[in-house]
């Protein structure tokens, strides 16, 4: 009898101990999911900032991508960095190529040029160009007459093909200006292209204070912004551009 009690009392404490150990194993393991799904959380949202999902502007981009803090919508950048930052139409890495306003985008464009590749062809990072987040290294052709920039192709996303002519003010350097626009240091022939959709300099005059049908403008913002802020204009519709 006293045998039988020993085992029972045995077999109990093997039971309660067998559970603590089952309870830590998967208390363990649950931590580590947990942590997982944080990890995976945090990584998430860190990439909404530049995520595909998350419409960014082209001037929240730029702004931060470059340095360049300038008030107003995109084709405003040009005469509001006169006095402020440096202008020219010699690509540089890291300068905002500015776009003027035209028919198809009523408050300009703003992107950063990423690389220079030759006197006629550079690459760009932008935002808010037939995408809703950020597209990187995308070509752009310069098919201006005097090789100064002041009209360019770009890139259809990798393909290799290229769209429209978009008529262009020139290249916004993040240094103090100094009075004087940098020309272009070579003038290179024009580059043989297929014939473009669209040459949109013709209308760029006319559509240059076009009522806003896009909204392109940042709230104040200072370099190092987090683009994934609320009240980063996520409300403007994606551009589809030839």
């Amino acid at each position: 009898m006293l045998q039988s009690c020993r085992n029972a009392v045995t077999y109990s404490l093997f039971i309660v101990l067998s559970s603590q150990v089952i309870n830590t194993t998967a208390l363990a393991s649950s931590n580590t999911s947990r942590e997982r799904h944080y990890s995976y959380v945090r990584n998430a949202r860190h990439r909404v900032a530049f995520g595909a999902g998350h419409v960014v502007q082209c001037v929240a981009f730029a702004q931060q991508d470059a340095g360049i803090v300038l008030p107003g919508n995109a084709r405003d950048w040009w005469a509001n960095a006169a006095g402020v930052y440096q202008r020219g139409e010699q690509p540089e890495p890291g300068s905002v190529l500015a776009f003027a306003a035209n028919s198809r985008m009523p408050l300009g464009h703003v992107a950063v040029v990423s690389a220079v590749i030759d006197n006629r062809t550079i690459s760009i990072d932008q935002a808010h160009w037939n995408s809703r987040g950020v597209v990187r290294d995308i070509e752009v052709k310069d098919v201006s007459e005097e090789n100064d920039w002041s009209a360019v192709r770009v890139q259809l996303g990798h393909a290799g093909d290229f769209g429209s002519i978009y008529p262009t003010r020139g290249f916004i350097y993040a240094r103090p200006d100094t009075g004087r626009i940098i020309e272009a240091s070579a003038r290179a022939p024009m580059p043989a292209m297929d014939r473009p959709p669209a040459d949109l300099r013709r209308a760029a005059a006319r559509h240059a204070e076009a009522i806003a049908v896009e909204v392109a403008e940042m709230p104040h913002a200072v370099r190092g912004l987090d683009l994934s802020l609320n009240g980063i204009g996520n409300d403007a519709p994606d551009r589809a551009f030839q």
